[in-house]
């Protein structure tokens, strides 16, 4: 056997040993009688300095450490250097990673009920009132297609807007734009006349840099958390066809291994944890990302008037007809799941004026 062979050898099962140190689960071993030593990983796709990390990854990392006296500690691997972003919530199921966060629609039809939850035309006031809806709802209505993990908490982006380089401000400036969007967004964007164009947050801002979009529909935090006021110069108010849900999930198998005084103090950090930090995130970086487009880099904020505001939910409001349907020739409760959102959003939205 060459050397050159041997060397080839060597550095793939190098690499097999290394994949499998990082992905593999924590297994709880027994260190002075009922203490155990649990570490997890966590993947995600928000750059390092992004609150996603430094607040929300972060902070419950520390809490949980601090809930579990150090029985239970978090790795992080922020940016998609542990599992890109649109893979995250299939490689938690697989065990590569113990714990994940990204976004349900970065794999559109994957979580068909949890649509309803971004659905156009409902409008949540706030990130706090969608993230509150989507955590009640789906706790709830405990659809099948997220049972195959242990869900730690959803939280939601709330109103996303257009954030484009050239003015919209009506329908009409809107048709053949392409857009970047995801999930049900997309679907509301081509009934509004653009052109939507599927890929998740990362990818937004050389795309925008180089033209291939004209815009993206987003949460106004990308302007600064994404640094994509850099590349956009208008802002589009329209509260009425975005909403993102985020996961923050753990592996089955990994959850199912930590002690059941673990798991339980661990749970009171989620509902504690969802309360104090995760359902208002948005909302913060929201406001100072508005600030910043505007104050230091020049933003336009374009507002709809009512009867241009009209047209546009006119335009939408078919995407709701249609997942009724959709989910009822699956044999889903497509009217049910709707009528819960609606009735949480109108609840939520008195609450968190």
């Amino acid at each position: 056997m060459s050397k050159n062979v041997v060397w080839r050898i060597s550095l793939l099962l190098v690499f097999m040993v290394l994949a499998s140190l990082v992905g593999c689960t924590s297994t709880p071993t027994e260190e002075n009688g009922d203490r155990v030593s649990i570490n997890l990983n966590l993947a995600h796709f928000f750059p390092a300095t992004h609150p996603a990390e430094t607040e929300l990854v972060q902070g419950w990392a520390a809490a949980v450490e601090e809930a579990t006296d150090g029985q239970v500690t978090v790795t992080s691997y922020p940016g998609g250097t542990l599992v890109a972003a649109e893979a995250i919530y299939e490689q938690v199921v697989s065990g590569f990673a113990d714990v994940g966060v990204s976004c349900f629609n970065y794999t559109r039809g994957r979580f068909p009920l949890l649509e309803a939850f971004e659905l156009p035309v409902i409008v949540y006031s706030n990130s706090k009132v969608a993230s509150k809806v989507a955590w009640e709802g789906i706790k709830e209505l405990n659809p099948e297609e997220v049972q195959d993990t242990k869900l730690m908490m959803v939280l939601a982006t709330g109103p996303g807007d257009l954030l484009t380089r050239t003015p919209v401000r009506t329908l009409e400036d809107l048709q053949g734009m392409e857009i970047r969007a995801t999930g049900l967004s997309a679907k509301t964007l081509e009934l509004l006349g653009a052109v939507p164009v599927g890929m998740p947050q990362p990818e937004a801002y050389e795309s925008l840099q180089r033209g291939v979009v004209q815009g993206n529909l987003s949460p106004l935090e990308v302007l600064q958390g994404w640094r994509q006021a850099e590349v956009t110069d208008y802002i589009t108010l329209t509260p009425f066809i975005y909403n993102v849900l985020f996961f923050m999930t753990m592996n089955l198998d990994t959850w199912n291994s930590i002690p059941s005084h673990l798991q339980e103090a661990i749970e009171e950090v989620n509902e504690r944890f969802f309360e104090e930090v995760a359902m208002g995130l948005w909302d913060k970086q929201n406001e100072s990302a508005l600030e910043y487009a505007v104050e230091e880099t020049g933003q336009e904020v374009i507002t709809l008037s009512e009867e241009e505001s009209a047209r546009w939910k006119e335009r939408a409001e078919p995407v709701l007809d249609d997942f009724v349907n959709e989910m009822e020739d699956k044999g889903l409760p497509g009217r049910d799941v709707l009528d819960t959102v609606k009735r949480l959003a109108d609840e939520y939205n008195e609450i968190y004026k």
